[in-house]
């Protein structure tokens, strides 16, 4: 089987489970992402050399608490209500879980992006390596799921619309790159991605952000009008973040010495390699939201 046929077969299976899983249901879902979940934290454990059994079950263990408060907090309420008199604000306390996560995770996702200008870097401390575990792979999941359910109830098109802005991006880059591209971007961790890739990828991407926001999502009433500019802006940052995303990844990538982060998706690489971006765009979406609510 040569190639190109390879990498369009296990393609349409990934993206196949994907919208399967997303439209199926809220815990179908999630499921499939905490399968992704595990399989991340492997190929990364492998990456950085890290223990695979504590890593798995530190991230496993840490997303499905946080999930199962956060998204099933009526039963969760009734029974934390129970065990404690009646003086359980669940919900005032999951926002505070949720801005306490989000504050780890930017600060880890900074020292993700000043570890792209170490140039002397060949080892990375044990410390460092449990810091990106925790921020780099961990909670961004986390965020994933949460930027799903939006403002209230489970939202597929809310992560599809994510999905497909980074996809636009990533293949208006790529085609954009390869005809035109002369001026290298970050050569000294990806060669070949070039600014007028980059350029070409935001372009389209805030094109889709706009069809997205005229023909497929219904615009929240609490930002009638401003649909379009939101999700023009939701596809910059997926641009800009989704970009740096990808150039972290191949930063450890170079470190490891390997091409893929895994051999799951023949003719793709690793899951990492496919959620490289999505994972590092997610925290900044989620930031992005709360921004948001609290303007409005």
């Amino acid at each position: 089987m040569n190639e190109t046929l390879k990498r369009t077969i296990s393609g349409a299976v990934y993206i196949a489970l994907l919208l399967t899983s997303i439209l199926f249901s809220t815990e179908s879902f999630i499921i499939l992402f905490g399968i992704f979940l595990v399989i991340t934290i492997y190929e990364f454990s492998n990456l950085v050399d890290l223990n695979k059994i504590f890593s798995i079950l530190f991230g496993v263990l840490l997303f499905s608490v946080i999930v199962l408060i956060s998204h099933y907090n009526k039963q969760t309420t009734l029974y934390l209500n129970d065990l404690f008199q009646g003086n359980f604000d669940l919900e005032t306390n999951i926002k505070q879980l949720d801005l306490v996560l989000l504050a780890v995770t930017i600060v880890i996702a900074i020292k993700c992006i000043l570890f792209l200008f170490y140039d002397s870097v060949q080892k990375i401390s044990i410390s460092s390596k449990y810091l990106y575990l925790l921020g780099y792979i961990t909670l961004p999941f986390v965020f994933i799921v949460k930027i799903s359910f939006g403002t209230n109830d489970y939202n597929p098109k809310i992560i599809i619309g994510l999905f497909i802005l980074i996809w636009t991006n990533d293949t208006f880059a790529y085609l954009v790159g390869k005809s035109i591209g002369k001026h290298k971007l970050f050569e000294r961790v990806s060669p070949k991605k070039t600014i007028e890739g980059f350029l070409g990828g935001a372009v389209f991407a805030a094109f889709a952000g706009f069809l997205i926001s005229k023909f497929y999502i219904q615009p929240n009433p609490a930002f009638s009008g401003k649909s379009i500019l939101i999700w023009t802006i939701i596809a910059l940052i997926v641009s800009v973040f989704g970009t740096i995303g990808d150039l972290i990844e191949s930063k450890f990538k170079r470190i490891a010495g390997v091409k893929d982060s895994g051999s799951i998706m023949p003719g793709h690489g690793g899951i990492l390699d496919r959620l490289d971006s999505v994972i590092f765009v997610a925290p900044i979406i989620y930031l992005f939201y709360q921004i948001l609510y609290y303007v409005s």
